[in-house]
C-alpha cells in the first residue's frame, strides 16, 4: 500500500525510539522518511515537526493515529495514568495539528485525519478514560473542521470499530487496576468481565487493521470530505443506534448487556 502511495507522495513515518529500528525495517522504501518522534514528549514533537516542516516547506495530509489504551475503573486511576492517556491521544495530536496549520493556510489547502475509535462514540466500563480522550479528539475535530473550511483544510474523523488484532493484549493496567485484580477486590468482576468480552468482539472483528489503513489512504485523494467516516459494521450500528434511540432507553439497553452486570458489586468475585 505505502509503495502505490510513494508514486503520489513522500511519506513522513514517526515513531518512538525503541519502535523505529522495526519500523525502519518493516516499511521502507523510496519516497518514505522516518522520523524519531515520542507523543509522549512535546518537546520532541515540536522539534521533529519543525524539522519536517523546514525539510519539505509543509506538510499536505497529517494523519494522527497513533494511541494507547488504559484500562481501569474511574477510581482507579492516577494523575500521571490520566497524564500519559490524554497526553498520546489527544494533546500531542493537538500539538502537530497546531504546527501544521499555518503552512496550510498559506496554501489554503491541507488534510487533517484523526483516527477515533468505536471508544469515541460510547464508553464502556473499565474504559473510561480511554474514551474521553477519544471524546476530546472528536470535539476538537468537529471545532477544526468549521474553523478550517474557508481555508480549503478538510478534516475527518476515522472511526474503527472493533479490529481484529492483538491490541487489547497491549493495553494499560493502572498500579491499582492490577493490584484489584490480583487481589480480587470490588471492582474484580468488572475487570474479568470486560477483558473477556472485548477480547471476544476483537478475535471475532472482521474489520483488519489493513483496510482501516486502505480507508486512510482513499480518504486522503477522497473529493468527499467527510467529518466522520465509520468503519465496521458495529461503528455503524452504534452510531446509528445511538441517533436513533432517546438517549435514557440507549443507556439502560446498554447496562442490561454489559457481561455478568448481575453480579458487579455484589461481593461475589467470578473465576
Amino acid at each position: 500500500m505505502l509503495a502505490k502511495m510513494t508514486d503520489r507522495y513522500r511519506v513522513i513515518l514517526t515513531a518512538r525510539e525503541n519502535s523505529l529500528p522495526q519500523l525502519i525495517e518493516t516499511v521502507s522504501g523510496v519516497g518514505i522518511d522516518h522520523r524519531l518522534m515520542d507523543l509522549s514528549d512535546p518537546a520532541q514533537c515540536e522539534r521533529c515537526m519543525l524539522e519536517i516542516l523546514d525539510d519539505y516547506g509543509g506538510v499536505d495530509i497529517l494523519v494522527n493515529n497513533a494511541g494507547i489504551n488504559y484500562r481501569s475503573v474511574v477510581e482507579h486511576l492516577q494523575r500521571d495514568e490520566e497524564q500519559q492517556q490524554m497526553q498520546t491521544n489527544f494533546f500531542a495530536p493537538l500539538q502537530l495539528i497546531r504546527l501544521v496549520l499555518p503552512s496550510m493556510r498559506g496554501r489554503h489547502a491541507g488534510r487533517i485525519i484523526n483516527v477515533s475509535s468505536v471508544g469515541g462514540m460510547m464508553a464502556m466500563p473499565t474504559m473510561g478514560i480511554y474514551s474521553a480522550s477519544k471524546f476530546a479528539l472528536e470535539g476538537l475535530s468537529e471545532s477544526l473542521w468549521y474553523e478550517m473550511r474557508p481555508w480549503g483544510i478538510h478534516v475527518s474523523l476515522v472511526q474503527p470499530g472493533f479490529v481484529r488484532s492483538d491490541s487489547y493484549r497491549k493495553v494499560l493496567l493502572s498500579e491499582a487496576a492490577r493490584q484489584a485484580i490480583a487481589e480480587k477486590g470490588a471492582y474484580y468482576n468488572y475487570y474479568l468481565h470486560m477483558d473477556r468480552f472485548i477480547a471476544r468482539l476483537m478475535d471475532r472483528a472482521i474489520i483488519s487493521p489493513e483496510l482501516v489503513a486502505e480507508k486512510i489512504t482513499a480518504l486522503m485523494d477522497a473529493k468527499s470530505h467527510p467529518l466522520r467516516l465509520p468503519v465496521g459494521n458495529d461503528s455503524h450500528f452504534f452510531g446509528w443506534l445511538r441517533r436513533l434511540l432517546p438517549r435514557g432507553m440507549y443507556h439502560r439497553l446498554l447496562y442490561a448487556k454489559l457481561p455478568g452486570i448481575d453480579r458487579w458489586g455484589t461481593g461475589r468475585r467470578d473465576e
